[in-house]
C-alpha cells in the first residue's frame, strides 16, 4: 500500500482493506486523520488492526507464538477522534496511539 499524499486510496492495498485508506499505516498522523472522510478513516483502522494484530514473536518451528493486541473499530475511532482533536497532537502517529492503547485492553 503506497502513501498517496494526505488522502486517497491506493489501488494496490493489502489484505481485506484494499479500498480507501489515508496512507501508509506507519506514516499516517493526526493531521491526516482530521482531513480524511469516514470511509478513509475506517479503512485505515482496518489496516492498523492488521498491522497491530499480526503474528508476533520468533516462535517454534511450527510458527509464531501469538498475535498483537487490537482494538475494536469503534474503540480505535474514538481514540483517534479524542487525541487528534488536540492541536498539540497533529504529528502523532496513529499506529503508536493504536498499539499503546491496544496493549492496555483485555483480550
Amino acid at each position: 500500500m503506497g502513501f498517496s499524499g494526505c488522502l486517497g486510496s491506493s489501488s494496490g492495498g493489502s489484505g481485506s482493506h484494499a479500498g480507501a485508506h489515508i496512507g501508509e499505516v506507519r506514516l499516517v498522523n493526526c493531521s491526516e486523520w482530521k482531513k480524511a472522510d469516514v470511509r478513509e478513516r475506517y479503512g485505515t483502522i482496518g489496516d492498523l488492526r492488521d498491522f497491530a494484530g499480526s503474528a508476533a514473536g520468533a516462535g517454534s518451528a511450527t510458527g509464531p507464538t501469538g498475535h498483537g493486541a487490537t482494538l475494536t473499530d469503534d474503540q480505535a475511532y474514538k481514540l483517534f477522534q479524542n487525541w487528534c482533536s488536540k492541536d498539540f497532537a497533529r504529528g502523532f502517529k496513529l499506529y503508536k496511539l493504536y498499539t499503546r492503547a491496544a496493549a492496555f485492553t483485555s483480550r
